[in-house]
């Protein structure tokens, strides 16, 4: 993989998060806007899609894709991560519930969301890149942590929601500082006679980061099992990411009706982690039929899920 590709990737992502961040100033969302830059981050995805498939021998020489096969990677990788990221959505909706977050600073606790998983993946995939690498075996143990996650996503009682008040990060913080019983605006300190004091954003802040590595721990591997090149895996999480927060704000009332994303997810992680354990193998599943598997189930399970509540709302 060329350098330049990664040099000029970053580059980009900087600018994606910038414009990001200037279309949520002044922290008020509505739904409209949100969905015109959901749909926005789609398109650049794809419009990327079509880069790679374009000049994919250009941009990395000696990978033995083709670009056809690297395009359909990057596709495959970005909507099993996109997939994964509503998950994400259900959590962050949790706790702002319970933190009493302010509508006003959510935009800007999803952006440090944001960019804290970006970071932390980037470093996880370089690790995982490398262990991969270096350690044949390593494959076996992502694909036997995908089907544990899958298994427990099975059996989640979604009618008693995780507790965040009482997790490590909120005990970490108490016990290091005073906390304010009231938000600060957008500050996550302040000092007054005694010394500082953590505002509420700083839990959650801690709580947010809690979260961006759980869900590091089940996207990175999964991914992997799509495809071993670096340069896609991590493009593909960066394109998932940056649309999180315009699709937050699009599904934010909507996050209950989608009763049969859990068991889609726990479905598709158990299926990534089969076709991981049978790469090396003459069964090794296909990267087509795999992106032809979560498209129908994540589709599967919107449109099941929609008719399940309009069915409910009408009959009661």
């Amino acid at each position: 993989m060329s350098l330049l590709s990664y040099e000029g990737f970053a580059v980009l992502t900087v600018i994606m998060l910038a414009l990001d961040l200037y279309q949520t100033r002044g922290g008020v969302i509505t739904i409209k806007k949100a969905a015109l830059w959901s749909l926005f981050w789609v398109f650049l995805a794809l419009l990327f899609n079509g880069f790679i498939y374009l000049y994919w021998q250009q941009m990395a020489p000696e990978s033995s894709y083709t670009n056809s096969e690297a395009a359909t990677a990057f596709l495959t990788g970005y909507l099993l991560e996109k997939s994964l990221s509503v998950d994400n959505l259900f959590v962050f909706a949790l706790i702002f519930g319970q933190f009493a977050v302010p509508e006003s600073l959510r935009p800007r606790v999803l952006m440090l969301g944001v960019v804290g998983a970006l970071l932390l993946r980037g470093l996880m995939i370089a690790i995982g890149a490398e262990l991969l690498t270096q350690f044949h075996w390593v494959l076996y143990v992502f694909a036997a942590f995908l089907l544990y996650t899958g298994f427990k996503l099975w059996q989640e009682d979604d009618e008693q929601p995780e507790d965040f008040s009482k997790s490590l990060p909120v005990r970490l913080v108490k016990k290091c500082f005073r906390v304010s019983e009231s938000y600060q605006g957008h500050k996550v300190l302040y000092k007054d006679r005694i010394g500082w004091i953590a505002t509420p954003m700083m839990i959650v802040i801690a709580v947010i980061a809690l979260t961006d590595v759980m869900f590091a721990l089940d996207s990175i591997p999964a991914i992997f099992a799509v495809t071993k090149e670096p340069f896609l895996v991590f493009t593909a999480n960066v394109f998932a990411l940056l649309g999180l927060r315009s699709l937050y704000f699009v599904l934010e009332g909507m996050l209950t009706r989608f009763c049969y994303l859990r068991p889609a997810l726990a479905f598709i992680l158990s299926f990534i982690g089969v076709k991981m354990l049978l790469m090396e193998t003459t069964w090794a599943i296909p990267t087509p039929v795999s992106l032809g598997v979560i498209v129908v189930t994540i589709s599967t399970a919107i449109i099941g899920s929609l008719w399940k509540t309009k069915a409910a709302a009408v009959s009661s």
